[in-house]
Protein backbone atom coordinates (compact mmCIF):
# COMPACT_ATOMS: atom_id res chain seq x y z
CA UNK A 1 0.00 0.00 0.00
CA UNK A 2 1.60 3.04 -1.28
CA UNK A 3 1.62 6.32 1.29
CA UNK A 4 -1.21 7.98 -0.25
CA UNK A 5 -3.24 5.18 0.17
CA UNK A 6 -2.54 5.16 4.04
CA UNK A 7 -3.00 8.82 3.69
CA UNK A 8 -6.39 8.17 1.92
CA UNK A 9 -7.27 4.86 3.79
CA UNK A 10 -7.16 7.33 7.12
CA UNK A 11 -8.85 10.42 5.93
CA UNK A 12 -11.92 8.13 4.85
CA UNK A 13 -11.83 6.13 8.34
CA UNK A 14 -12.02 9.68 10.23
CA UNK A 15 -14.81 10.87 8.22
CA UNK A 16 -16.59 7.89 8.81
CA UNK A 17 -15.87 8.44 12.47
CA UNK A 18 -17.45 12.28 12.31
CA UNK A 19 -13.35 13.57 12.76
CA UNK A 20 -12.83 14.97 9.45
CA UNK A 21 -15.10 17.84 7.79
CA UNK A 22 -16.40 17.57 4.14
CA UNK A 23 -14.83 20.57 2.75
CA UNK A 24 -11.32 19.28 4.80
CA UNK A 25 -11.23 15.83 2.85
CA UNK A 26 -12.53 17.10 -0.34
CA UNK A 27 -9.39 19.73 -0.25
CA UNK A 28 -7.23 16.08 0.59
CA UNK A 29 -8.43 14.32 -2.36
CA UNK A 30 -8.28 17.20 -4.54
CA UNK A 31 -4.77 17.85 -3.72
CA UNK A 32 -3.93 14.39 -4.19
CA UNK A 33 -5.24 14.53 -8.14
CA UNK A 34 -8.75 13.29 -7.75
CA UNK A 35 -11.76 14.77 -9.23
CA UNK A 36 -14.25 17.02 -7.37
CA UNK A 37 -17.19 14.59 -8.04
CA UNK A 38 -14.99 11.75 -7.13
CA UNK A 39 -13.79 13.23 -4.07
CA UNK A 40 -17.48 14.33 -3.59
CA UNK A 41 -18.71 10.41 -4.16
CA UNK A 42 -15.88 9.25 -1.95
CA UNK A 43 -16.52 11.38 1.22
CA UNK A 44 -20.16 10.31 1.04
CA UNK A 45 -19.17 6.95 0.87
CA UNK A 46 -17.19 7.15 3.94
CA UNK A 47 -19.95 9.32 5.71
CA UNK A 48 -22.18 6.80 5.05
CA UNK A 49 -19.83 4.02 6.46
CA UNK A 50 -19.70 4.27 9.97
CA UNK A 51 -22.92 3.57 12.68
CA UNK A 52 -23.53 6.90 14.18
CA UNK A 53 -26.04 8.26 16.41
CA UNK A 54 -27.94 11.29 16.34
CA UNK A 55 -30.06 13.45 13.92
CA UNK A 56 -34.33 13.08 13.19
CA UNK A 57 -34.69 10.62 10.36
CA UNK A 58 -37.81 11.88 8.14
CA UNK A 59 -39.70 9.26 5.56
CA UNK A 60 -42.68 9.46 3.63
CA UNK A 61 -44.82 6.70 2.98
CA UNK A 62 -47.71 5.40 0.35
CA UNK A 63 -50.03 4.13 2.32
CA UNK A 64 -52.10 5.02 5.67
CA UNK A 65 -55.51 5.52 6.01
CA UNK A 66 -57.85 8.02 8.98
CA UNK A 67 -58.98 4.58 10.27
CA UNK A 68 -55.56 3.97 11.32
CA UNK A 69 -54.97 2.51 14.01
CA UNK A 70 -52.61 1.32 17.35
CA UNK A 71 -54.43 -1.47 17.84
CA UNK A 72 -51.87 -3.95 16.29
CA UNK A 73 -54.66 -6.47 15.56
CA UNK A 74 -55.80 -3.97 12.75
CA UNK A 75 -52.14 -3.10 11.36
CA UNK A 76 -52.79 -3.61 7.35
CA UNK A 77 -50.40 -1.24 5.17
CA UNK A 78 -47.26 0.31 4.83
CA UNK A 79 -47.75 2.56 7.34
CA UNK A 80 -48.83 0.94 10.07
CA UNK A 81 -46.41 -2.20 9.83
CA UNK A 82 -42.84 -1.22 10.30
CA UNK A 83 -44.71 -0.09 13.57
CA UNK A 84 -44.46 -3.71 15.42
CA UNK A 85 -40.96 -3.89 13.63
CA UNK A 86 -38.77 -1.18 14.50
CA UNK A 87 -40.91 1.86 15.87
CA UNK A 88 -42.47 1.42 19.24
CA UNK A 89 -42.57 -2.43 19.03
CA UNK A 90 -40.02 -5.29 19.56
CA UNK A 91 -41.10 -9.08 18.36
CA UNK A 92 -39.71 -11.89 20.19
CA UNK A 93 -37.44 -12.26 17.19
CA UNK A 94 -36.39 -10.62 14.15
CA UNK A 95 -35.36 -11.51 10.07
CA UNK A 96 -31.54 -10.31 8.85
CA UNK A 97 -30.23 -9.90 5.71
CA UNK A 98 -30.17 -13.56 4.96
CA UNK A 99 -33.40 -14.43 5.57
CA UNK A 100 -32.84 -15.94 8.80
CA UNK A 101 -34.48 -15.92 12.21
CA UNK A 102 -32.64 -14.58 14.86
CA UNK A 103 -33.53 -13.94 18.85
CA UNK A 104 -34.71 -10.13 19.58
CA UNK A 105 -37.05 -9.84 22.91
CA UNK A 106 -35.87 -13.53 22.70
CA UNK A 107 -32.59 -14.58 24.39
CA UNK A 108 -33.05 -17.74 22.64
CA UNK A 109 -35.24 -20.58 21.49
CA UNK A 110 -35.32 -24.57 20.94
CA UNK A 111 -37.67 -26.77 19.88
CA UNK A 112 -39.33 -29.85 21.98
CA UNK A 113 -40.99 -32.94 21.28
CA UNK A 114 -40.38 -33.50 17.68
CA UNK A 115 -40.91 -29.42 17.06
CA UNK A 116 -44.61 -29.75 18.78
CA UNK A 117 -42.82 -27.51 21.58
CA UNK A 118 -40.66 -24.45 20.97
CA UNK A 119 -38.94 -23.12 24.53
CA UNK A 120 -38.55 -19.15 24.41
CA UNK A 121 -36.12 -17.42 26.75
CA UNK A 122 -36.80 -13.98 27.46
CA UNK A 123 -34.26 -11.70 27.44
CA UNK A 124 -33.38 -10.15 30.97
CA UNK A 125 -34.06 -6.41 31.89
CA UNK A 126 -36.22 -5.23 28.97
CA UNK A 127 -38.48 -2.41 29.57
CA UNK A 128 -41.61 -1.02 27.86
CA UNK A 129 -41.23 2.67 27.51
CA UNK A 130 -43.13 3.05 30.66
CA UNK A 131 -40.92 1.45 32.83
CA UNK A 132 -42.47 -1.57 33.55
CA UNK A 133 -40.51 -5.12 32.70
CA UNK A 134 -41.39 -7.42 30.60
CA UNK A 135 -41.69 -10.80 31.62
CA UNK A 136 -43.39 -13.97 30.16
CA UNK A 137 -46.73 -13.23 31.03
CA UNK A 138 -46.57 -10.15 28.92
CA UNK A 139 -45.37 -12.62 25.94
CA UNK A 140 -48.39 -14.96 27.10
CA UNK A 141 -50.59 -11.76 27.02
CA UNK A 142 -49.95 -10.51 23.90
CA UNK A 143 -49.93 -13.49 21.58
CA UNK A 144 -52.68 -14.52 23.40
CA UNK A 145 -54.55 -11.34 21.94
CA UNK A 146 -53.71 -12.04 18.31
CA UNK A 147 -55.09 -16.29 18.88
CA UNK A 148 -57.66 -15.54 20.98
CA UNK A 149 -60.95 -17.17 20.16
CA UNK A 150 -62.55 -13.00 19.48
CA UNK A 151 -59.49 -12.09 17.98
CA UNK A 152 -59.66 -10.25 14.20
CA UNK A 153 -55.88 -9.96 14.24
CA UNK A 154 -54.59 -11.22 10.58
CA UNK A 155 -51.80 -13.22 13.07
CA UNK A 156 -53.95 -15.88 13.68
CA UNK A 157 -54.02 -17.49 10.83
CA UNK A 158 -50.22 -17.26 10.92
CA UNK A 159 -50.45 -19.08 14.44
CA UNK A 160 -53.05 -21.04 13.40
CA UNK A 161 -51.45 -24.52 14.95
CA UNK A 162 -50.84 -23.00 18.20
CA UNK A 163 -52.73 -24.32 21.35
CA UNK A 164 -51.48 -23.03 24.15
CA UNK A 165 -48.57 -20.41 25.25
CA UNK A 166 -47.60 -20.43 28.70
CA UNK A 167 -45.38 -18.60 30.91
CA UNK A 168 -42.86 -20.89 33.00
CA UNK A 169 -41.20 -18.53 35.36
CA UNK A 170 -41.08 -14.53 34.24
CA UNK A 171 -38.81 -15.78 31.43
CA UNK A 172 -39.64 -18.82 29.71
CA UNK A 173 -42.86 -18.83 27.60
CA UNK A 174 -44.15 -22.18 26.10
CA UNK A 175 -45.40 -22.80 22.65
CA UNK A 176 -47.48 -25.69 22.32
CA UNK A 177 -48.32 -26.73 18.88
CA UNK A 178 -50.83 -29.03 16.92
CA UNK A 179 -47.93 -30.42 15.27
CA UNK A 180 -44.84 -30.21 14.43
CA UNK A 181 -43.39 -27.28 12.82
CA UNK A 182 -39.37 -26.61 12.05
CA UNK A 183 -40.62 -22.83 10.96
CA UNK A 184 -42.11 -21.77 14.07
CA UNK A 185 -39.76 -18.88 14.73
CA UNK A 186 -40.13 -17.11 11.38
CA UNK A 187 -43.42 -16.85 11.96
CA UNK A 188 -43.03 -15.12 15.04
CA UNK A 189 -41.78 -11.99 13.03
CA UNK A 190 -44.66 -10.92 11.65
CA UNK A 191 -45.46 -7.56 12.25
CA UNK A 192 -48.46 -7.51 14.42
CA UNK A 193 -46.64 -9.72 16.85
CA UNK A 194 -44.56 -6.31 18.89
CA UNK A 195 -44.76 -7.21 22.39
CA UNK A 196 -46.79 -5.03 24.98
CA UNK A 197 -47.37 -4.41 29.18
CA UNK A 198 -49.96 -6.42 30.29
CA UNK A 199 -51.78 -6.39 33.01
CA UNK A 200 -54.60 -9.37 34.36
CA UNK A 201 -53.70 -11.67 31.20
CA UNK A 202 -54.55 -8.47 29.11
CA UNK A 203 -52.50 -6.22 26.94
CA UNK A 204 -52.37 -2.48 26.90
CA UNK A 205 -52.32 -1.15 23.42
CA UNK A 206 -53.81 2.00 23.30
CA UNK A 207 -50.96 4.37 24.33
CA UNK A 208 -48.59 2.77 22.12
CA UNK A 209 -46.18 1.62 24.60
CA UNK A 210 -43.55 -0.84 23.97
CA UNK A 211 -40.52 -1.78 24.09
CA UNK A 212 -38.95 -0.80 20.96
CA UNK A 213 -36.58 1.55 19.74
CA UNK A 214 -38.94 4.81 19.46
CA UNK A 215 -41.24 6.16 22.24
CA UNK A 216 -44.86 7.41 20.55
CA UNK A 217 -44.40 11.14 20.69
CA UNK A 218 -47.59 12.38 18.60
CA UNK A 219 -49.73 9.98 16.43
CA UNK A 220 -52.50 11.40 13.78
CA UNK A 221 -54.36 8.57 11.71
CA UNK A 222 -53.37 8.44 7.72
CA UNK A 223 -51.09 11.60 8.63
CA UNK A 224 -48.19 10.97 10.86
CA UNK A 225 -46.44 9.71 13.31
CA UNK A 226 -43.54 11.09 15.60
CA UNK A 227 -41.41 9.09 17.96
CA UNK A 228 -38.66 10.03 19.92
CA UNK A 229 -35.29 7.99 20.71
CA UNK A 230 -36.01 5.44 23.70
CA UNK A 231 -33.15 5.73 25.73
CA UNK A 232 -33.56 2.51 27.56
CA UNK A 233 -33.93 0.35 24.62
CA UNK A 234 -32.34 -3.01 24.92
CA UNK A 235 -30.93 -3.36 21.29
CA UNK A 236 -29.19 -1.09 19.05
CA UNK A 237 -30.91 2.59 17.13
CA UNK A 238 -28.87 5.52 16.06
CA UNK A 239 -32.01 7.97 15.02
CA UNK A 240 -32.66 10.64 17.84
CA UNK A 241 -36.18 10.91 16.75
CA UNK A 242 -38.25 9.68 13.82
CA UNK A 243 -41.29 11.23 11.75
CA UNK A 244 -43.34 8.86 9.34
CA UNK A 245 -45.48 10.43 6.90
CA UNK A 246 -48.34 9.17 5.33
CA UNK A 247 -48.28 10.62 1.46
CA UNK A 248 -50.72 8.50 -0.53
CA UNK A 249 -50.45 10.58 -3.86
CA UNK A 250 -47.14 9.59 -5.54
CA UNK A 251 -47.05 13.18 -6.76
CA UNK A 252 -46.87 14.81 -3.50
CA UNK A 253 -44.60 12.07 -2.21
CA UNK A 254 -41.75 12.61 -4.55
CA UNK A 255 -42.36 16.34 -4.09
CA UNK A 256 -41.92 15.81 -0.30
CA UNK A 257 -38.38 13.92 -1.09
CA UNK A 258 -36.96 16.48 -3.94
CA UNK A 259 -37.89 19.36 -1.67
CA UNK A 260 -35.58 17.63 1.35
CA UNK A 261 -39.18 17.76 3.43
CA UNK A 262 -38.26 13.71 3.90
CA UNK A 263 -34.92 11.39 3.53
CA UNK A 264 -37.17 8.95 2.34
CA UNK A 265 -39.52 7.58 -0.11
CA UNK A 266 -40.75 4.11 -1.04
CA UNK A 267 -43.04 3.86 -3.40
CA UNK A 268 -41.45 5.63 -6.12
CA UNK A 269 -43.51 6.66 -9.61
CA UNK A 270 -41.34 4.87 -11.97
CA UNK A 271 -42.89 7.05 -14.53
CA UNK A 272 -40.50 9.79 -13.41
CA UNK A 273 -37.59 7.71 -12.08
CA UNK A 274 -35.17 9.07 -14.04
CA UNK A 275 -35.79 12.30 -12.07
CA UNK A 276 -35.42 10.71 -8.87
CA UNK A 277 -31.97 8.84 -10.48
CA UNK A 278 -30.67 12.49 -11.47
CA UNK A 279 -31.56 14.17 -8.03
CA UNK A 280 -28.78 15.49 -6.23
CA UNK A 281 -27.40 13.32 -3.01
CA UNK A 282 -29.76 10.43 -3.91
CA UNK A 283 -29.11 6.76 -3.70
CA UNK A 284 -32.15 4.54 -5.99
CA UNK A 285 -33.79 2.33 -3.42
CA UNK A 286 -33.91 -0.85 -5.44
CA UNK A 287 -34.48 -3.92 -4.06
CA UNK A 288 -36.02 -7.68 -5.03
CA UNK A 289 -37.79 -9.67 -2.90
CA UNK A 290 -40.53 -11.34 -2.50
CA UNK A 291 -43.09 -9.18 -2.47
CA UNK A 292 -46.28 -9.02 -5.41
CA UNK A 293 -48.86 -7.31 -7.32
CA UNK A 294 -52.03 -9.32 -6.92
CA UNK A 295 -55.74 -9.56 -8.00
CA UNK A 296 -58.19 -11.28 -5.72
CA UNK A 297 -61.05 -13.25 -6.85
CA UNK A 298 -63.45 -14.34 -4.48
CA UNK A 299 -64.00 -17.65 -5.36
CA UNK A 300 -67.80 -17.88 -3.61
CA UNK A 301 -69.09 -15.29 -5.64
CA UNK A 302 -70.20 -15.73 -9.48
CA UNK A 303 -68.90 -15.51 -11.82
CA UNK A 304 -65.41 -16.41 -10.20
CA UNK A 305 -66.80 -19.59 -8.54
CA UNK A 306 -66.39 -21.22 -11.71
CA UNK A 307 -62.72 -22.57 -12.01
CA UNK A 308 -63.04 -22.08 -15.86
CA UNK A 309 -63.61 -18.22 -15.00
CA UNK A 310 -60.95 -17.85 -13.12
CA UNK A 311 -58.42 -19.76 -15.16
CA UNK A 312 -59.50 -17.50 -18.46
CA UNK A 313 -58.93 -14.25 -16.66
CA UNK A 314 -55.53 -15.75 -15.82
CA UNK A 315 -55.07 -16.37 -19.83
CA UNK A 316 -56.49 -13.10 -20.46
CA UNK A 317 -53.91 -11.07 -18.69
CA UNK A 318 -50.51 -10.21 -20.73
CA UNK A 319 -48.26 -10.15 -17.20
CA UNK A 320 -45.17 -9.55 -19.44
CA UNK A 321 -46.91 -6.23 -20.69
CA UNK A 322 -47.88 -5.02 -17.04
CA UNK A 323 -44.09 -5.34 -16.15
CA UNK A 324 -42.93 -2.97 -18.73
CA UNK A 325 -45.80 -0.52 -18.46
CA UNK A 326 -46.34 -0.33 -14.89
CA UNK A 327 -43.11 -1.60 -13.14
CA UNK A 328 -41.19 -0.20 -16.18
CA UNK A 329 -38.79 -3.65 -15.62
CA UNK A 330 -38.40 -3.33 -12.31
CA UNK A 331 -39.71 -6.70 -11.31
CA UNK A 332 -41.00 -9.79 -13.01
CA UNK A 333 -43.87 -11.57 -14.64
CA UNK A 334 -46.52 -13.74 -12.00
CA UNK A 335 -47.53 -17.23 -12.50
CA UNK A 336 -50.20 -17.20 -9.62
CA UNK A 337 -47.64 -18.80 -7.17
CA UNK A 338 -47.45 -16.24 -4.03
CA UNK A 339 -44.10 -17.63 -3.81
CA UNK A 340 -41.29 -15.74 -5.20
CA UNK A 341 -38.24 -17.99 -6.85
CA UNK A 342 -36.08 -17.08 -4.47
CA UNK A 343 -38.00 -18.45 -1.31
CA UNK A 344 -37.32 -21.61 -0.12
CA UNK A 345 -39.53 -24.54 -1.49
CA UNK A 346 -40.79 -22.36 -4.48
CA UNK A 347 -41.96 -24.16 -7.80
CA UNK A 348 -42.38 -22.79 -11.06
CA UNK A 349 -46.33 -24.09 -11.65
CA UNK A 350 -47.04 -25.58 -14.65
CA UNK A 351 -48.11 -24.29 -17.61
CA UNK A 352 -46.55 -20.60 -16.95
CA UNK A 353 -49.80 -18.41 -17.71
CA UNK A 354 -48.85 -16.84 -20.77
CA UNK A 355 -51.15 -14.27 -23.12
CA UNK A 356 -53.32 -16.36 -24.88
CA UNK A 357 -56.90 -14.68 -25.54
CA UNK A 358 -57.76 -17.92 -27.18
CA UNK A 359 -57.32 -20.48 -24.73
CA UNK A 360 -59.32 -17.89 -22.25
CA UNK A 361 -62.25 -17.99 -25.17
CA UNK A 362 -62.37 -21.43 -24.95
CA UNK A 363 -62.61 -21.89 -21.39
CA UNK A 364 -65.63 -19.50 -20.92
CA UNK A 365 -67.64 -21.26 -23.88
CA UNK A 366 -66.70 -24.46 -21.43
CA UNK A 367 -68.41 -22.74 -18.47
CA UNK A 368 -70.93 -21.00 -20.67
CA UNK A 369 -69.74 -17.57 -20.46
CA UNK A 370 -69.09 -16.61 -23.72
CA UNK A 371 -69.80 -12.84 -23.34
CA UNK A 372 -68.62 -12.46 -19.60
CA UNK A 373 -68.54 -9.38 -18.10
CA UNK A 374 -67.13 -8.14 -14.67
CA UNK A 375 -66.12 -5.17 -12.79
CA UNK A 376 -62.62 -4.98 -11.25
CA UNK A 377 -62.26 -2.67 -8.28
CA UNK A 378 -59.17 -0.80 -8.88
CA UNK A 379 -57.05 2.11 -6.45
CA UNK A 380 -54.10 3.26 -6.53
CA UNK A 381 -53.69 2.82 -2.43
CA UNK A 382 -53.51 -0.87 -3.75
CA UNK A 383 -50.15 -0.71 -5.53
CA UNK A 384 -48.49 2.56 -7.44
CA UNK A 385 -50.16 2.29 -11.16
CA UNK A 386 -53.17 0.14 -10.02
CA UNK A 387 -55.40 1.91 -11.56
CA UNK A 388 -53.65 2.14 -15.20
CA UNK A 389 -52.85 -1.47 -14.55
CA UNK A 390 -56.64 -2.08 -14.09
CA UNK A 391 -57.56 -0.34 -17.64
CA UNK A 392 -54.31 -2.41 -19.03
CA UNK A 393 -56.06 -5.64 -18.42
CA UNK A 394 -59.25 -4.31 -19.46
CA UNK A 395 -57.58 -4.24 -22.52
CA UNK A 396 -56.22 -7.50 -22.71
CA UNK A 397 -59.23 -9.23 -22.12
CA UNK A 398 -60.87 -7.97 -24.89
CA UNK A 399 -58.87 -10.08 -27.42
CA UNK A 400 -60.81 -12.95 -25.14
CA UNK A 401 -64.58 -11.36 -25.66
CA UNK A 402 -64.36 -10.24 -21.74
CA UNK A 403 -65.54 -7.23 -20.93
CA UNK A 404 -63.76 -5.63 -17.59
CA UNK A 405 -65.10 -2.24 -16.00
CA UNK A 406 -62.46 -0.57 -14.00
CA UNK A 407 -64.62 0.68 -10.82
CA UNK A 408 -62.31 3.46 -9.74
CA UNK A 409 -62.26 2.77 -5.64
CA UNK A 410 -61.35 6.01 -3.49
CA UNK A 411 -58.12 6.04 -2.55
CA UNK A 412 -58.23 6.75 1.55
CA UNK A 413 -61.11 4.03 2.11
CA UNK A 414 -59.55 1.31 -0.14
CA UNK A 415 -58.27 -0.97 2.77
CA UNK A 416 -61.96 -0.96 4.33
CA UNK A 417 -63.93 -0.87 1.89
CA UNK A 418 -62.85 -2.57 -0.65
CA UNK A 419 -59.83 -5.26 -0.59
CA UNK A 420 -61.78 -8.10 0.83
CA UNK A 421 -65.33 -6.83 0.30
CA UNK A 422 -65.25 -6.94 -3.42
CA UNK A 423 -65.62 -9.71 -5.55
CA UNK A 424 -62.76 -8.64 -7.49
CA UNK A 425 -60.06 -5.91 -6.29
CA UNK A 426 -56.31 -5.28 -6.52
CA UNK A 427 -54.08 -6.03 -4.19
CA UNK A 428 -50.48 -5.93 -3.02
CA UNK A 429 -48.25 -8.58 -1.02
CA UNK A 430 -45.23 -7.62 1.30
CA UNK A 431 -42.90 -10.04 1.90
CA UNK A 432 -42.93 -13.25 4.99
CA UNK A 433 -40.44 -15.16 5.19
CA UNK A 434 -41.23 -18.51 4.76
CA UNK A 435 -43.39 -20.74 2.13
CA UNK A 436 -45.49 -21.43 5.28
CA UNK A 437 -46.70 -17.98 6.39
CA UNK A 438 -47.55 -17.18 3.02
CA UNK A 439 -49.40 -19.65 2.52
CA UNK A 440 -50.77 -19.51 5.63
CA UNK A 441 -51.82 -15.79 6.11
CA UNK A 442 -53.38 -15.56 2.37
CA UNK A 443 -54.77 -18.61 1.11
CA UNK A 444 -55.65 -21.03 4.14
CA UNK A 445 -59.65 -21.55 4.68
CA UNK A 446 -59.87 -20.05 7.81
CA UNK A 447 -57.22 -16.82 7.36
CA UNK A 448 -58.29 -13.59 8.15
CA UNK A 449 -56.74 -12.49 5.00
CA UNK A 450 -57.81 -14.97 3.07
CA UNK A 451 -58.53 -12.55 -0.07
CA UNK A 452 -60.54 -15.08 -2.58
CA UNK A 453 -62.36 -16.49 0.19
CA UNK A 454 -60.73 -20.10 -1.69
CA UNK A 455 -61.40 -23.06 0.44
CA UNK A 456 -60.02 -25.89 -0.96
CA UNK A 457 -60.20 -28.75 1.66
CA UNK A 458 -56.62 -30.87 -0.03
CA UNK A 459 -54.93 -27.92 -0.28
CA UNK A 460 -55.80 -27.35 3.45
CA UNK A 461 -54.74 -30.39 4.20
CA UNK A 462 -51.18 -30.68 2.94
CA UNK A 463 -50.75 -27.10 4.09
CA UNK A 464 -51.37 -28.83 8.14
CA UNK A 465 -49.04 -31.85 6.81
CA UNK A 466 -46.32 -30.32 5.29
CA UNK A 467 -45.92 -28.00 8.58
CA UNK A 468 -45.03 -30.77 10.18
CA UNK A 469 -43.26 -32.72 8.06
CA UNK A 470 -39.14 -32.80 9.01
CA UNK A 471 -37.84 -34.70 6.10
CA UNK A 472 -36.92 -32.48 4.06
CA UNK A 473 -37.86 -33.98 0.77
CA UNK A 474 -41.54 -34.97 1.59
CA UNK A 475 -41.73 -31.32 2.33
CA UNK A 476 -40.68 -29.94 -0.28
CA UNK A 477 -43.09 -32.11 -2.35
CA UNK A 478 -46.11 -31.15 0.20
CA UNK A 479 -45.08 -27.49 -0.87
CA UNK A 480 -45.26 -28.29 -4.27
CA UNK A 481 -48.47 -29.89 -4.41
CA UNK A 482 -49.98 -26.79 -1.98
CA UNK A 483 -47.92 -24.18 -5.13
CA UNK A 484 -50.00 -26.34 -8.11
CA UNK A 485 -53.32 -26.16 -6.54
CA UNK A 486 -52.88 -22.79 -6.00
CA UNK A 487 -52.04 -22.08 -9.45
CA UNK A 488 -54.64 -24.10 -11.12
CA UNK A 489 -57.55 -24.16 -8.79
CA UNK A 490 -57.30 -20.29 -6.83
CA UNK A 491 -58.71 -17.01 -7.38
CA UNK A 492 -55.20 -14.98 -6.60
CA UNK A 493 -54.13 -13.74 -9.88
CA UNK A 494 -50.54 -13.25 -9.23
CA UNK A 495 -49.77 -9.88 -11.45
CA UNK A 496 -46.00 -9.26 -11.30
CA UNK A 497 -43.37 -9.90 -8.71
CA UNK A 498 -42.09 -5.88 -8.01
CA UNK A 499 -38.79 -4.31 -6.76
CA UNK A 500 -39.33 -2.18 -3.57
CA UNK A 501 -38.42 1.16 -4.96
CA UNK A 502 -37.85 4.31 -3.79
CA UNK A 503 -34.89 7.14 -3.38
CA UNK A 504 -33.06 7.20 -0.20
CA UNK A 505 -30.62 10.43 0.81
CA UNK A 506 -27.39 10.24 1.08
CA UNK A 507 -27.47 11.86 4.12
CA UNK A 508 -28.73 8.18 5.49
CA UNK A 509 -26.23 5.34 5.95
CA UNK A 510 -27.30 2.10 6.07
CA UNK A 511 -25.88 -2.19 5.87
CA UNK A 512 -26.84 -4.52 3.35
CA UNK A 513 -30.75 -4.47 2.94
CA UNK A 514 -33.17 -7.57 4.06
CA UNK A 515 -35.69 -7.97 0.89
CA UNK A 516 -38.42 -9.54 2.73
CA UNK A 517 -40.50 -6.16 2.78
CA UNK A 518 -40.13 -2.69 1.90
CA UNK A 519 -38.16 -0.57 4.41
CA UNK A 520 -35.20 -2.65 4.46
CA UNK A 521 -37.51 -5.11 6.13
CA UNK A 522 -39.24 -2.67 8.30
CA UNK A 523 -36.36 -2.07 9.81
CA UNK A 524 -34.95 0.89 8.62
CA UNK A 525 -36.15 2.93 11.64
CA UNK A 526 -33.94 1.06 14.04
CA UNK A 527 -30.71 0.01 11.50
CA UNK A 528 -29.96 2.94 9.40
CA UNK A 529 -28.13 6.19 10.62
CA UNK A 530 -27.58 9.83 9.89
CA UNK A 531 -24.00 10.35 8.03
Amino acid sequence: MTEFEMKMKAAQKAVGLGKLSRRDFIQFALASGMTLSAAQGLFARAARAEPKKGGVFKAAVGHGQTTDSLDPATWSNGFTFSWGKSVMGAPLVQINQKNEVVPHVAESFEPADGAKKWIFKIRKGITFHNGKTLTADDVVATINYHIGPDSKSPAKGVLSNVTAVKADGPETVIFELDGGNADFPYLLSDYHLSMYPSEGGKIQWEKGVGAGPYVLKSFEPGVKLVGERNPNYFGTTYFDGIEVMSIIDVAARTNAYLSGEVHFIDRADLKTIDMLKSAPDTELYNVSGFAHYTAPMHCDAAPFDKVEVRQALKWAINRQDLVDKILYGYGSPGNDNPLSPALKYAIQAEPGYSYDPEKAESLLKKAGLENLKVDLSASDAAFPGGVDAALLMADHAKAAGIEINVVREPNDSYWDNVWLKKPWSLCYWGGRPTADAFLSISLAADAAWNDTRWKNARFNELLLQARAETDEAKRQAMYAECQQLVHDDGGQLVLMFNNYVGALSTQIGHADFNSDYDHDGGFMYERWWMA
